[in-house]
């Protein structure tokens, strides 16, 4: 069996892939003498046209440019460079991808658009300064998570925390957490997980950068969801996914900050008519300080109508803080 010859296709497929683009040719000769000095492959020009021709009747773009000396590229790549570009922007930007890993897919998304497009990759994107987190299991955790969301059972994990001195330690001394996923979201720069809590016996969310290592995934079959239950929905009236008591809630807002509801609670919020200045928002949303954060954040163009246990945690929780000033 000549095993050369069975190979050279795949080298030579692999070589116009890395070298050439809708810019750029490698012509017969050049092709030849790649084989030779890098594969150790001696290939005579009729050979090489025979294999291209294999290549390109097996639905790989190759083009051909006949002159003197044939020319040939590869085109048609999966991605292409303005979409690399936005895929390689989000990753850098990504904080739940560590550092190591965020650099690793980076190589390895440039290489799909050959040597010659590479350095129009090359990103010039700011993130935040929050800084990467430390969690390098994320992507096996997030992989063993929708493992289980698609089999319908329940996961066990622990969770990590900050201490005083910034080390990661397990958080409550190393309880483990039994929980039924339904959905991972990514919100706020953060990947969650959506689910039903045993411990709580309500559903609720656990950032997945502090679950400590790939969690268990058990043998018990998963809380189903309620009936009726929106996870799109719960995202929406969940303040950057901070785990509070839900209620039902009355707003009343300045005709000026509908673009602000709409980006918070969606295009499809249900908003009720108030006076000329104002409309309504009613919706059930986790009340806590975050919520109760954002409504301050509106100067008062946005005020709580309803009910009144919530406007009094809100009262106390603005009194308080005038208290320290």
């Amino acid at each position: 069996m000549d095993i050369d010859a069975k190979l050279r296709p795949l080298f030579l497929l692999q070589i116009l892939k890395e070298r050439t683009d809708e810019d750029n040719y490698l012509t017969t000769t050049q092709l030849c003498d790649i084989l030779k000095r890098e594969y150790g492959l001696d290939t005579h020009r009729t050979t090489l046209k025979s294999d291209i021709e294999v290549l390109q009747r097996a639905g790989y773009s190759i083009d051909e440019r006949r002159s003197t000396q044939n020319q040939y590229r590869f085109i048609e790549r999966e991605f292409e460079v303005a979409e690399l570009k936005t895929i390689i922007d989000a990753v850098a930007s990504s904080k739940f991808i560590a550092e190591g890993k965020s650099n690793e897919l980076i190589k390895k998304l440039t290489s799909l658009a050959g040597s010659h497009k590479a350095r129009e990759l090359k990103r010039n994107v700011i993130v935040d300064g929050r800084g990467k987190i430390e969690n390098k299991q994320i992507l096996y955790i997030i992989d063993a998570i929708n493992d289980a969301i698609n089999q319908r059972k329940k996961i066990s994990f622990q969770k990590i925390e900050y201490n005083i001195k910034k080390e990661r330690v397990l958080h409550h001394g190393g309880e483990r957490y039994t929980f039924s996923p339904y959905s991972l979201v990514w919100d706020g720069d953060n990947y969650y997980v959506v689910g039903y809590s045993d411990k709580y016996q309500t559903i609720g969310s656990h950032r997945v950068d502090r679950i400590a290592a790939c969690p268990c995934i058990l043998d018990e079959s998963a809380v189903p969801q309620p009936v009726g239950f929106d996870v799109s929905k719960y995202i929406k009236t969940t303040f950057r996914m901070y785990n509070a008591p839900r209620a039902e809630v009355e707003l009343l807002c300045d005709n000026s900050v509908m673009d602000a509801i709409i980006d918070r609670f969606g295009p499809d919020v249900q908003t009720y008519a108030g006076d000329l200045q104002n409309f309504r928002v009613i919706e059930e949303i986790a009340v806590g300080k975050v919520f109760f954060n954002w409504i301050f954040g509106f100067e008062g163009k946005v005020r709580i109508k309803g009910p009144e246990s919530v406007k009094k945690q809100y009262r106390e929780m603005v009194m308080s803080a005038m208290n320290l000033v």
